[in-house]
């Protein structure tokens, strides 16, 4: 899965190109509305396969440098507010690889303290985690390019990058990415990466907020902790976002997590839950707040919460409330008198 800020002005961009956008989202089965939305969840690989198309489309092969001109840090979300506000580059780059896991599970980035490529240089390697088979050229440009920005925005500088390691041939002239990222390219490279001067990666951030710091970092950890336990975290948070679309199901929800099925329970298994728990719980948890917070017809409640009929949500209120939902929309009528 990504959130849908990575997608930040992708519809801008192929209006400007002369493509329609939302047709494009369509075929991807991405909803042209979900990108009204930063936390919307979406398939990973949707986004990839969308992204590369196009490029073909619009016979712009340098489409994913160009979306990344548009964006800027903020499409990290809270993330983006622990970086601005740490004490120095290092720090802020640390809390991004730390936590980028929460845009996309898929994503990581790693700081090796020794560039393979200069002397003296840092090197953030870049990894998209999607099936070999699946071309990326498109995705792994626009997160590049957006690294890219965000250490210019942290350094206060356009200087410093001494290297950009591509992992394949790119589509679009070595001369174009050359201008954009002003340092050499290095193609057909092991890994994606920026290769940056220590003297960057070391200097102070002007004018940080600590305590700013602290409340985005407390809100990271304790919303989503460490990656390898977040999983439960990570499928409420799915299933909040897709519940009664048609696409919840444990497969559905798999799929935007970046694993099989079985892979997903195992996860589950051993943080001590289930997938028919997760979903239950937030099923009860939606249909107590709509019940005593909202008139919504209960075939409109039961659509929302997935049920294919109001007699389901009807049984589930019972297990869950022990009164029918009238019941329990009644009661907290009376409890407001």
């Amino acid at each position: 899965m990504v959130r849908a800020s990575g997608l930040r002005g992708y519809v801008t961009l192929m209006q400007r190109l002369g493509a329609d956008a939302h047709h494009m989202l369509r075929r991807y089965r991405i909803a042209p509305e979900a990108l009204n939305d930063d936390e919307a969840l979406l398939r990973l690989s949707s986004v990839v396969h969308l992204l590369e198309a196009s490029a073909g489309v619009t016979q712009c092969p340098d489409f994913g440098l160009r979306l990344a001109d548009i964006q800027d840090i903020s499409v990290l979300g809270p993330v983006a507010i622990a970086m601005q506000n740490a004490p120095t580059v290092a720090a802020a780059l640390e809390t991004a690889s730390r936590y980028l896991f929460v845009h996309s599970p898929g994503m990581s980035l790693t700081i090796h303290p020794r560039s393979s490529l200069e002397r003296g240089a840092i090197e953030m390697r870049f990894e998209l985690h999607v099936a070999s088979h699946i071309a990326r050229r498109q995705t792994l440009d626009v997160c590049l390019g957006d690294l890219y920005h965000m250490v210019q925005l942290l350094a206060g500088t356009r200087h410093g990058l001494l290297a950009v390691a591509l992992p394949h041939k790119p589509a679009a002239p070595l001369s174009t990415y050359r201008r954009f990222f002003g340092a050499p390219i290095h193609v057909e490279q092991p890994h994606a990466g920026l290769h940056i001067a220590r003297s960057i990666f070391e200097r102070n951030l002007q004018g940080g907020n600590h305590a700013l710091r602290k409340i985005a970092v407390d809100y990271l950890a304790l919303t989503f902790g460490n990656p390898e336990q977040t999983v439960a975290v990570r499928v409420r948070h799915a299933l909040q976002q897709t519940l009664g679309t048609g696409q919840s199901g444990k497969s559905d929800i798999a799929g935007l997590l970046g694993m099989h099925p079985r892979t997903l329970q195992r996860h589950l298994s051993a943080e001590n839950t289930s997938f028919e728990q997760l979903r239950d719980a937030i099923q009860k948890e939606m249909a107590a707040r709509y019940l005593r917070q909202t008139r919504m017809p209960l075939s409109q409640l039961a659509g929302l919460l997935g049920y294919s009929e109001q007699a389901v949500l009807t049984r589930a209120c019972r297990r869950w409330f022990e009164a029918p939902p009238s019941a329990v929309r009644r009661r907290a009528a009376a409890g407001r008198a």
